[in-house]
């Protein structure tokens, strides 16, 4: 049970993977490895995360950040229950929206109209609400003409662009959103920030997961360091995306500075 003004609770969060040296090239060596594959220990196991505890409050931002496999899409996926921990404990309490990753509950041969809809039922909605919430996302989606054309036909920008309507329409209470807002273009990736920003002062809790650290202290009223599936500092935004440029610097040896577009570079 969450405590109160609790939206999120990890305890203990722990999860493993399984990872095969080589694939079985004889159809013998196949049938050999059968029993331990549906054991579920056909391989050596891989801890995508390991033992990770925190909570969000609700309302708050939290970042998410940390270097490329140290799970912290494996963290936000746990968070939509589109994942179950090895171990431990995640209660998360509200109504869900998750946008992770490109493409993901979208049907290549239908119409982003008909994708849409089917989501947003998908994310709570009833279809009698999901038919009102229609103009609405596509008029923030902008595709046009395209609503009506099969989603196969879309460009990677274009999925983003409804993928992120349909996740912000639903009246989430926790929005979850991973890096897949940087495939979009610069422009709609602002008018994304600013519909997350409206969210926030709404009162609506979100987890955002992303590699450009300005939009994290920008957006995230608190962060979290994960690297190779741990959890190595969590505190306010500033205080963590800076111990985690320190850690970049260190491993370059060099200082590392800030870009005006949100990249880090060595400099």
């Amino acid at each position: 049970m969450l405590s109160d003004g609790t939206a999120i609770a990890l305890d203990g969060v722990s999860k493993r993977y399984y990872l095969r040296a080589q694939k079985p090239e004889e159809i013998k060596t196949t049938v050999l490895h059968l029993p331990s594959f549906l054991r579920g220990n056909a391989g050596r196991p891989f801890w995508a995360l390991d033992n990770v505890t925190f909570s969000v409050k609700r309302g708050d931002s939290m970042g998410i950040i940390g270097p490329n496999g140290s799970g912290k899409s494996t963290l936000l996926k746990i968070m939509a229950d589109l994942a179950r921990p090895t171990r431990g404990k995640v209660e998360v309490g509200g109504r869900v929206s998750a946008l992770l990753e490109l493409g993901a509950g979208f049907h290549p041969q239908l119409t982003g109209r008909e994708n849409a809809i089917f989501n947003a039922v998908l994310l709570g909605l009833s279809k009698k609400e999901a038919l009102e919430a229609l103009p609405d996302i596509i008029a923030f989606s902008e595709l046009g003409a395209f609503i009506d054309e099969p989603m196969r036909t879309y460009s990677s920008g274009m999925y983003v662009r409804l993928g992120f309507s349909v996740a912000v329409h639903v009246r989430p209470q926790v929005l979850l959103v991973d890096e897949v807002l940087a495939v979009g273009d610069g422009e709609f990736q602002q008018k994304c920030f600013g519909h997350i920003e409206m969210l926030r002062s709404n009162g609506v809790t979100i987890v955002f997961v992303s590699h450009d650290l300005n939009a994290v202290t920008r957006f995230c009223d608190r962060a979290v360091l994960i690297q190779q599936g741990q959890l190595q500092m969590q505190g306010d935004s500033e205080s963590v995306v800076q111990e985690y440029r320190d850690r970049i610097a260190a491993f370059f040896g060099t200082r590392v500075t800030s870009l005006s577009d949100g990249r880090e570079s060595p400099a």
